[in-house]
């Protein structure tokens, strides 16, 4: 099932305070049968965008297509959705069995085809041994496949996860987000995931989209868009060990770093952002960046240095370089850049050059 945002904006009003843009003009085509990713700082509007295709929130602007059909103001029970809360919500009273069920009973599924579907889906999740315990008795991550089960066995066209693993700890939730991505692979089930985490929606995404102050910053496969951002934010928010951000010029063509010239372009003269992997940097002889290394941390393949910024000695960045490298705090390195790893942004507006 394709879904279509076109210009969808969220204001909430308060008589109090400002009115607040949670989501502006958002223009999004997700792909039938993906497992997209929506990404991005807390309070940037995901949650919002993810409640505004459940249903629950009212879009103030814009409209929400489901395929062909316009679903912007169809109530949440007839969009045909699977919403998977960060806390669960399971029944504490009620049984494995019976939490699956549920929905089948409103929908007056008659118990014999509702017991059979409930054993299927909670089959296909892993948690078909436990149909007989109450929440209380199971863990985390089972309580969790007890919630995604709840949600898929009433066949949805579309499964809305929100910060489905934010509760558990972090062997379950690499365990558990591989299971997602089974799960929705199985099932092809067009999936909507909103997490904080840029692990989490790198690891298990088709494609992510990236968001800021209820802005689209950038959509694409993760990996593309970590290779490829397009725009400053996109540039610092991927990436773990952080991007190295360096103020730079260009003059004559050159992009400089400090006296540095470190690589050329057409762009026009301008003071810039120049943004730098961890990854990028090549340690060689006659390497135009000369650092100081202050401290070195190798594990096992790989050495990274951390090195005062020779622009800035209030500053430090990063270098990750092979182990076969023996480099020791307090001497001198020069590097060179690799140019797939080097971006370049306008100073004042953070668009890349």
């Amino acid at each position: 099932m394709e879904i279509r945002l076109e210009n969808l904006t969220k204001v909430f009003t308060n008589k109090k305070t400002t009115d607040t843009l949670a989501v502006n003009q958002l223009d999004v085509t997700i792909p039938s049968g993906k497992l997209i990713g929506l990404l991005g700082p807390s309070g940037c509007g995901k949650s919002t965008t993810l409640y505004m295709i459940s249903g629950l929130l009212k879009p103030s602007q814009g409209s929400i297509f489901f395929g062909d059909d316009d679903v912007t103001t169809v109530p949440p029970e007839e969009r045909g959705i699977g919403l998977v809360f960060q806390n669960y919500a399971l029944y504490p009273h009620m049984t494995v069995s019976q939490n699956i069920m549920f929905p089948l009973e409103n929908l007056k599924v008659p118990k014999e085809e509702a017991l059979e579907r409930a054993q299927k889906i909670a089959d296909l999740v892993g948690i078909g041994e436990l149909m007989s315990r109450k929440p209380a008795q199971l863990s985390g991550g089972q309580q969790q496949r007890v919630a995604i089960a709840r949600a898929l066995v009433k066949e949805p066209r579309v499964l809305l996860l929100d910060e489905p693993l934010s509760n558990l700890d972090a062997r379950l939730r690499i365990q558990t987000r591989e299971e997602i991505r089974r799960i929705q692979r199985e099932t092809g089930i067009t999936t909507i995931f909103v997490t904080h985490d840029q692990e989490e929606a790198m690891s298990i995404s088709d494609e992510i989209i990236l968001m800021d102050f209820g802005v689209k910053q950038q959509m694409g496969a993760p990996q593309n868009v970590y290779d490829e951002p397009e725009n400053l934010f996109a540039a610092k928010f991927l990436g773990t060990p952080p991007i190295n951000l360096f103020d730079g010029k260009i003059t004559a063509k050159k992009i400089k770093l400090g006296t540095a010239v470190i690589g050329s372009t057409k762009a026009a003269p301008n003071d810039i952002v120049i943004g730098i992997r961890p990854e990028g940097f090549v340690v060689e002889e006659e390497g135009p960046i000369v650092a100081d290394v202050e401290f070195v941390e190798t594990i096992g393949r790989d050495t990274t240095l951390i090195m005062i910024d020779p622009t800035d000695a209030t500053k430090r960045f990063r270098a990750i370089v092979d182990s076969d490298y023996r480099i020791e705090a307090g001497h001198q390195v020069q590097l060179s850049v690799k140019p797939h790893k080097m971006y370049i942004f306008d100073h004042e507006t953070g668009e890349r050059l």
